[in-house]
């Protein structure tokens, strides 16, 4: 599959998928190993143990593609798996992938949801306003060929699956309770922009490690935050568990199998950790009833005697019950975890490249809405992409000057002995922006390369339009961008989608569709993009 947006395929790209995965099933020779053969009832808590053990170990892995993670040493399965057949996953795929995988190597039962509608009117199921709800399931069961069964999970698994509320039953995944014993290793998370991830590591200070997956099998590593947005129960964003399983009705065949039966997934009432203390807050319990659905914003995080945002919460539940924070730590982290973001959207833009798209004549519109769509704006633009990298550099900004406030207040929360905070701070900052550095090599084939400061600068020039050249889609002026074989045109749509380049708001149901005479007149966007210059704001603080 191609790379595109960090949302996950549209449906065009993954039938395609499927029929390629498809015709690799059948063409590939016969193996016993790719044939399902059920032993367990059930998952025991010692499943459970070793699926977040072998998450962790691809977390911790220097893979890069889903097809690597599976080949790579660290799988202990891999000298199972059928010969001369690749694996793939995107985004929404990638936690039904990696469960499945670990299911039919362990025996152990599996089933999942294949259809969702959405509740209620909605342009597009993936970003339906209420959330969508279980149309119809499929129980795999022993005899079944595994490598087709991944062929149909990319053919009907998408984002849109997840997006169901957490009390309406019928899924596969369920809301934990937040804290260390609930978030763990092979957790999901939902953002309800349109993406996916699998944590694989919880660091002691409580900060969680996620890898996920995007169009092109490529497979990334990242830490959680603001990118992931909360939202209403009715969309069920944020953390979910798998469901516990259980195979009923099956007979033991003499090698020791369970032969049919059906599936039976426990309902919330009988999971201990169910909870929906992420919508809510940690004082719905005392209410009853519970909060209208409506009121989710409203929700407290009291951890001990403080009251806290929602994401400090969350690590600091995840720590331990205790929030500390090494602003030098967290500064590096950041920036270095920034650094390998534009490296992976160097890689998106290479694909979209290889492919011509920039070639092709701009059409007469934008999509109905430019972050979520489908075609080649899904399969090779970058808006919601860019807003998360510029989400994240706002981010650097921000917490560097939480921090400071930490520090004149002498809050306990800061794990800092020095003396200058902000030149400390600009320090460990320059550090890390010294070690990145992106490249990419403009219409005539002359490389351009640039470092961390450089990308922040030009941020909010990078175009997320695929049919613009390789300069614009770095963000080049001067002698830079004079290569670009784009016509006047296409420059005059470069510069009206400035506003566009300029929120960070993702909006899934706003009417996007604007001519260039529309955007020229100032239709959509803001005028004004956000402070992310931390270098300067902490010069400015010494």
């Amino acid at each position: 599959m191609l790379a595109g947006d960090d949302t996950c395929v549209d449906v065009m790209c993954k039938t395609l998928a499927a029929a390629i995965l498809l015709l690799l099933t059948f063409v590939a020779p016969a193996h016993a190993d790719a044939i399902m053969r059920i032993t367990s009832e059930s998952w025991s808590a010692a499943d459970e143990r070793g699926y977040g053990e072998f998450i962790a170990a691809i977390g911790e892995s220097n893979c890069r593609t889903v097809a690597q993670c599976i080949a790579h040493p660290s799988n202990p399965f891999r000298a199972s798996d059928p010969p001369g057949f690749t694996f793939h996953a995107d985004c929404a795929d990638l936690p039904y992938f990696l469960r499945f995988y670990y299911a039919w190597k362990r025996g152990l039962p599996f089933s999942y949801v294949r259809d969702v509608s959405p509740r209620g009117r909605s342009r597009d199921i993936r970003y339906s306003p209420r959330g969508n709800q279980v149309e119809a399931r499929h129980d795999v069961l022993t005899g079944d060929n595994a490598l087709r069964l991944l062929n149909n999970l990319r053919d009907q698994i998408s984002s849109a699956t997840y997006r169901i509320h957490p009390e309406l039953g019928g899924d596969d995944l369920y809301s934990p309770a937040l804290d260390p014993r609930s978030i763990r290793p092979g957790t999901v998370i939902y953002d309800p922009n349109g993406h996916l991830a699998v944590i694989y590591r919880i660091e002691r200070d409580g900060r969680i490690r996620y890898i996920d997956a995007h169009p092109d099998n490529s497979l990334t590593r990242g830490t959680y935050d603001l990118r992931f947005v909360r939202a209403s129960p009715g969309m069920g964003a944020g953390f979910k568990n798998w469901r516990p399983a259980r195979l009923v009705g099956a007979s033991r065949a003499p090698d020791g199998a369970l032969v049919g039966g059906r599936i039976m997934l426990a309902s919330n009432a009988q999971i201990p950790d169910f909870a929906l203390t992420q919508f809510f807050g940690t004082e719905y319990l005392k209410m009853s009833p519970r909060p209208a659905d409506s009121q989710w914003r409203n929700g407290a995080f009291v951890l001990g005697d403080a009251v806290m945002d929602y994401y400090d919460f969350v690590r600091a539940s995840l720590s331990g019950g205790r929030l500390r924070f090494n602003p030098l730590r967290e500064i590096t982290d950041m920036v270095l975890s920034n650094c390998a973001d534009l490296s992976y959207r160097a890689e998106a833009v290479d694909i979209a490249l290889a492919a011509g798209i920039q070639n092709r004549p701009q059409p007469d519109r934008l999509p109905p809405n430019i972050y979520g769509t489908e075609g080649d704006w899904e399969t090779y633009s970058t808006p919601s992409r860019d807003a998360r990298l510029k989400t994240a550099f706002k981010e650097v900004r921000d917490y560097a000057e939480r921090f400071l406030t930490l520090w004149r207040t002498r809050d306990a929360r800061l794990a800092y002995n020095g003396f200058d905070l902000a030149g400390d701070m600009l320090a460990a900052h320059d550090r890390a922006a010294a070690r990145c550095a992106i490249s990419y090599r403009r219409s005539d084939g002359s490389q351009v390369r640039f470092g961390y400061e450089e990308a922040r600068r030009r941020l909010f020039r990078l175009s997320f339009d695929p049919y613009h050249c390789v300069e614009r889609r770095w963000g080049a002026d001067g002698a830079e961008g004079a290569t670009c074989r784009d016509g006047p045109l296409k420059r005059r749509w470069y510069e009206a989608q400035q506003r566009l380049r300029n929120q960070l708001d993702r909006s899934y149901e706003a009417r996007m569709d604007f001519t260039l005479s529309e955007l020229e007149e100032g239709r959509g966007g803001v005028s004004s993009p956000p402070d992310t210059d931390t270098a300067a704001f902490l010069r400015a603080r010494r």
